[in-house]
């Protein structure tokens, strides 16, 4: 580790990387991503979000039955919040019932757990079970579809909007596969205790045993989710995620003319990602990147780190040509609190800048004595 003054700036220098895909062409040269014959897609690292190939990735389109992803998500979130459990018996309304399209067929009057709806939405797509579900959670499908929209808000799906539970065609029912990504990728890291269901090949309900739609499940064994979805108007749509040893990644595929051609275009994407990138873990939550010099502190130094695992995803073979420099004043003084912002740790690739992120106080560090302050002012005056 080398350090340098500049500017009344302390620069660090240490090895880091972090790399959007603005600059991976400046990097290392990568082929053309695969065309797959869809209106839109978007291929993601499901650690990093970084985007890895694209098509048109924020044309608002139909999601079809990609919109149960949504369902899923605010469901779980009445779970995690303890407003319903997975063992509470919801009655079928007539309602749910009668919804048009795929079904899990649940009977109207009978009683069906919450864990049960939830496999027969996402294993069956039961567009019955979205609205049981609904119902349950928030009275009514159409203030749960408000529900819905507030979550996507919270996650950035600012291209969005849900006017219903299934996907069923409405004017105003639409999203894309940045949105959809976003989302997939909020349910395999927020909801990884519900997220194997999205694995299971087939679910039996009523004595009727229905397989997952996602045939990705059998042919390729490091794909464990996500969601099909068709209409007229969508077209064959499929979200895809995958993870071979460390790397995750996510493909939403959207408007193919097939159950084949979504499935073929989606395996294409998936093995371009895995070919040609890597993803790597940098630093550990809470790791000691750096320490920082604090005057009139009751300690001398303290460690800077993230609050977060650190991964990144960069091209494969380009590890080398990567580094970063820690920016931190010159002079920082007593009281630090646990988690506060000291320095920026900003990261390059080829000498171009890709991110600026703050590095933060990974313990408190009050004031110190009357001597140490004492001192400190002392030193400060004559340096």
């Amino acid at each position: 580790m080398s350090v340098i003054y500049r500017n009344s700036l302390l620069f660090i220098t240490l090895l880091s990387i972090f790399v959007a895909t603005s600059v991976f062409a400046q990097s290392t040269p990568l082929p053309q991503p695969p065309i797959i014959g869809a209106k839109s897609y978007l291929l993601i690292d499901g650690n990093t979000g970084a985007e890895l190939a694209s098509l048109k990735p924020d044309e608002r389109l139909a999601p079809a039955s990609l919109t149960k992803l949504m369902t899923a998500y605010a469901v779980f979130r009445a779970l995690d919040e303890g407003q319903i459990a997975l063992e509470d018996l919801v009655t079928v309304s007539e309602k749910a019932w009668r919804t048009q399209g795929s079904r899990m067929f649940i009977e109207v009057g009978s009683r069906v757990s919450v864990e049960d709806l939830l496999l027969g939405m996402i294993v069956q797509s039961g567009n019955d079970a979205s609205v049981a579900l609904a119902e349950h959670t928030a009275g009514t499908e159409s203030v749960f579809a408000q529900v819905m929209n507030q979550y996507a808000a919270q996650l950035g799906m600012t291209s969005s909007n849900f006017k219903n539970t299934t996907g069923l065609p409405d004017k105003d029912h639409y999203s894309t596969a940045r949105d959809i990504a976003t989302l997939a990728r909020a349910i395999i890291n927020e909801f990884p205790q519900y997220y194997h269901w999205y694995s299971v090949k087939s679910f039996k309900y009523n004595d009727i045993e229905q397989p997952n739609r996602n045939s990705l499940l059998w042919r390729d064994e490091s794909v464990d989710g996500m969601k099909t979805g068709r209409t007229d108007e969508a077209g064959f749509c499929l979200v895809s995620a995958a993870k071979r040893d460390d790397m995750r990644i996510i493909s939403v595929v959207l408007g193919t003319s097939s159950a084949k051609a979504r499935t073929d275009g989606s395996q294409a994407l998936l093995n371009f990602g895995f070919r040609f990138f890597e993803t790597r873990l940098l630093y550990r939550a809470g790791e000691a990147i750096a320490q920082a010099r604090i005057w009139k502190a009751e300690k001398e130094l303290t460690p800077l780190g993230l609050p977060d695992d650190l991964y990144v995803t960069i091209p494969r073979g380009s590890f080398d040509k990567v580094d970063s420099v820690l920016n931190m004043p010159a002079t920082l003084l007593a009281p630090v609190a646990e988690g506060q912002p000291l320095a920026d740790l900003s990261v390059s690739l080829n000498g171009s800048e890709l991110i600026s992120m703050p590095l933060r106080a990974l313990e408190p560090n009050p004031d110190g004595s009357f001597w140490v302050r004492t001192r400190d002012g002392v030193k400060l005056w004559f340096d």
